[in-house]
């Protein structure tokens, strides 16, 4: 019996992939709507479900381009204290600077925000952002002294 593959089943295969199954273990699969029987419509369907998740790919790429652009020409500037030769108390997190990106009306999950070295030092620093999982973009996050 060939059948395709609704959601991913474990040890039998991924999402949208036709199989060649025994015709007990493929009726199993398609009363516990995890597999549908193949046929030219179901193959059709398959075909428009794969065409529309590509367009939707594309406009999320898109925009998450545009975003990108954006996002590396904004600098983040925090106000910090400082001590003895111009040493940072603590340190700047992911959360601070998706606050921070927020009052800029960028909306960044802190998860998403990748501190490659930490932030404890005045100057410019820069911050990975993965804003896609093909897009990723660079902020500079600045740390200036109070006075």
């Amino acid at each position: 019996m060939k059948v395709i593959l609704i959601e991913d089943v474990k040890k039998t295969g991924k999402k949208d992939e036709i199989l060649e199954v025994k015709d007990g273990y493929g009726k199993y699969l398609i009363t516990n709507n995890l597999a549908v029987l193949y046929t030219p419509k179901s193959i059709n369907i398959l075909k428009s479900e794969q065409a529309a998740r590509k367009e939707q790919e594309d406009n999320d790429i898109k925009q998450a381009n545009d975003i990108k652009k954006q996002l590396e020409s904004t600098k983040c500037i925090f106000k910090v204290k400082t001590g003895k030769q111009d040493k940072v108390f603590g340190s700047i997190s992911n959360k601070q600077i998706s606050e921070a990106l927020k009052k800029l009306h960028f909306n960044v999950d802190k998860k998403k925000i990748k501190i490659i070295n930490e932030i404890n030092t005045l100057g410019t620093h820069i911050v990975e952002i993965e804003l896609h999982k093909k897009v990723k973009a660079d902020l500079h996050v600045i740390l200036e002294g109070e006075k």
